[in-house]
């Protein structure tokens, strides 16, 4: 279990820091109209504010460390328990956005949303089912 725990906190940590350098930089992409275009998946005057970014940031961190303490590599937060409802809370919400994102994109024919069938929504239901794993077994 601690593999499984630490690999997956080691994605969502990963994807937290992704999106810290997006509060200031497109990277991996050129223009903020293009990031916009590919991995928002609306217009540049749409992209959610600095802020809003630094949130889900702060929440995949908070995800990361909830995993990780279930996982026992880290103490957990409170009582025991606690750490055992915030993965499953996180398995939830990672299974929400990934499902979502396969219905939604389903219909559109956008480059978000072949991005979003084909990396996005499946990267959140991989991610899903470890947490949820972790949480269970943890």
């Amino acid at each position: 279990m601690t593999v499984l725990g630490l690999g997956t906190a080691a994605v969502l940590a990963l994807v937290g820091v992704l999106h810290v350098v997006w509060m200031f930089s497109p990277w991996p992409l050129r223009t903020r109209e293009e990031f916009a275009s590919k991995v928002v998946g609306v217009p540049a005057e749409k992209l959610p504010s600095g802020p809003a970014t630094g949130a889900v940031a702060v929440l995949l961190g908070v995800a990361a460390y909830l995993v990780t303490s279930r996982a026992g590599v880290v103490p957990a937060p409170g009582p025991t328990w606690l750490a055992a409802v915030g993965t499953a809370g996180v398995a939830a919400m990672l299974l929400l956005r990934g499902a979502a994102g396969l219905v939604v994109s389903s219909r559109q024919r956008t480059e978000f949303a072949r991005l979003d069938q084909r990396i996005y929504s499946p990267l959140c239901l991989v991610l899903a089912a470890c947490c949820a794993t972790v949480a269970a077994l943890g």
